[in-house]
């Protein structure tokens, strides 16, 4: 598996974005609006949520994978 770094929606509780190391932060992540939650790097410490197979093709479509998680880690 990749490596993410993971930013989370302050405003929605769960409401997630992983972004490849390899690749640019998007811009709508800026501004205040999502939080920077840390590094994802291995099976053991991914959300509840996080769906690999989901991840890899948001990726190759968009450079980064939004998802929702009910793991209370990442809801803010």
């Amino acid at each position: 598996m990749r490596s993410y770094n993971l930013f989370r929606l302050r405003a929605v509780d769960g409401l997630c974005c992983a972004v490849p190391e390899a690749c640019t932060v998007p811009p709508f992540l800026g501004g205040g609006h999502w939080t920077f939650e840390g590094k994802l790097e291995n099976q053991g410490g991914l959300p509840l949520d996080f769906d690999g197979r989901a991840a890899d093709t948001a990726v190759r479509f968009n450079g980064f994978y939004l998802f929702q998680t009910v793991d209370r880690r990442y809801i803010g």
